[in-house]
């Protein structure tokens, strides 16, 4: 097997050939580790990498393997996490300075299951700071592997690159307004938003208590099914997380999407979308169609007040999350987190109010449409792969930006699931996202939809020229 052909391998498969003593994951490992130090001074995904604890952990994995003591899908994959989860003895900045040397006593609920699931920890992803719109001037980001003008999405902006790369088999990144979805649709990986309350939040760091998931970013829907199974969950350290039981997610994967009824609002698709995007989407109406699933036209709820509540309703929550730092040092904040921190300072509780009032009935309007309807499809984001001088553009203007949320903010406001798959290519060779959307805890379906869909297409089997 060629490295290149071992680096894009899909974390299902890689643990496959691991557990059938094809490869080792301390082979896998070194790989993994290699590419990382040729390609990463230039993607800059990695926050920093830890080495000799990923070599331990895959010499532990090899041993535990032979032995015939397989703990699952996972067990000596070779994972990245977004630096906003708490490691154990290894810093977390969660993307700002005021943070680098932090380092916690435990490790957050997700990591600790990971590490239960037998995965091996390459190191910690960059983001942006405090997971909101922009790096901290002081950080340089990370550069989208397909092209460095492109925009890699934020806030989990190293996830999509690393795992879009071949830098680590799978990653984790957390989604408040949409930041597992833009750096999946700009990256061209698959990434799963959960329901909310569906994997805890304990050990991450917050940037809105009430809007904060986390999930999985992978190479394919099966990846991600996998990476769910071992994340989501009761936690006693997160009375917020769903005591609903975890079902095996990968169980029913091949079950296809005939008779799956899926609703379709043509016009809010396409109204103000770039048309490369409303095209990409159109096409994967096209062939979930043809996969035997039902498709419904149907009105989505007028939106346009909860999409323009996002960024006051963010900053209320962000203001308290950061009360302990800001404005006691606020000079070591970068301006655009600052800037959001000073607009939740300014909200009344009657403003506030008002935005849970509008909250709880988009999500009721949400809650309708899923009494018929089965799945949503949407696009990822209006824009077909902004680039960073539009994107810079954007995060000043919050018009702009409201518009950039449009498709995603809806659904981490109502809660609802969530899975971006690549769909498309731009005519500058950059990758296009679909969004499916499923009514709460209908996680099961949306990888089963996520499968069907990859495997009658080949977008997510694409990968950038990085070597």
């Amino acid at each position: 097997m060629s490295s290149t052909e071992l680096h894009y391998l899909e974390l299902t498969e890689l643990t496959r050939r691991i557990h059938a003593g094809e490869i080792s994951s301390v082979e896998a490992t070194r790989a993994q580790l290699s590419r990382i130090e040729t390609l990463d001074k230039r993607l800059r995904s990695y926050a920093l990498v830890t080495a000799e604890l990923a070599l331990e952990q895959a010499s532990q994995a090899d041993t535990e393997i032979r032995r015939g003591e397989i703990k699952g899908p996972l067990h000596g994959a070779p994972i990245a996490v977004k630096d906003l989860c708490w490691t154990k003895g290894i810093p977390t900045a969660a993307g700002m300075t005021i943070h680098k040397h932090f380092v916690p006593d435990r490790d957050a609920t997700v990591v600790s299951r990971l590490r239960a699931a037998g995965t091996v920890l390459l190191g910690k992803l960059q983001m942006t700071e405090g997971a909101y719109a922009a790096h901290h001037p002081n950080i340089p980001p990370p550069v989208n592997p397909w092209h460095p003008d492109h925009w890699v999405g934020a806030s989990s902006s190293g996830s999509g690159v690393a795992t879009a790369a071949g830098l680590c088999y799978g990653s984790l990144g957390s989604d408040t307004g949409g930041s597992i979805r833009f750096p999946s649709a700009a990256n061209g990986i698959t990434g799963l938003k959960p329901t909310w309350g569906r994997v805890s939040r304990y050990g991450a760091y917050e940037l809105a208590a009430t809007l904060d998931h986390i999930g999985p970013m992978t190479r394919s829907a099966a990846d991600a099914a996998a990476m769910l199974g071992a994340i989501a969950g009761a936690d006693p350290d997160d009375p917020t997380a769903s005591q609903a039981p975890v079902p095996d997610y990968l169980a029913g994967m091949r079950q296809g999407l005939r008779g799956v009824r899926v609703a379709v609002d043509q016009d809010w698709n396409t109204t103000g979308v770039h048309p490369e995007a409303a095209h990409a989407v159109e096409q994967a109406v096209a062939v979930i169609a043809n996969l035997g699933a039902e498709i419904r036209p149907v009105r989505f709820p007028n939106a346009e007040a909860v999409i323009a509540d996002w960024i006051p309703y963010c900053a209320t929550e962000t203001a308290v999350a950061h009360e302990e730092t800001y404005p006691s040092r606020k000079s070591e904040y970068g301006p655009v987190l600052a800037g959001l921190i000073e607009t939740g300072r300014s909200q009344s509780g009657m403003d506030y109010q008002k935005m849970i009032l509008r909250r709880n009935d988009l999500r009721g309007r949400m809650d309708r449409i899923f009494e018929t309807a089965d799945l949503l499809v949407v696009p990822a984001q209006p824009y077909a792969s902004p680039t960073l001088a539009e994107l810079e553009a954007m995060v000043g203007e919050p018009d702009k930006l409201s518009a950039l949320l449009r498709f995603t903010a809806p659904f981490d406001m109502s809660g609802n699931p969530t899975i971006t798959l690549p769909c498309g290519f731009t005519g500058r060779g950059t990758p296009l996202g679909v969004q499916l959307v499923a009514r709460h805890f209908a996680e099961d379906l949306l990888c089963r939809a996520g499968v069907a869909y990859q495997e009658a297409t080949d977008w997510h089997h694409r990968h950038p020229v990085s070597n």
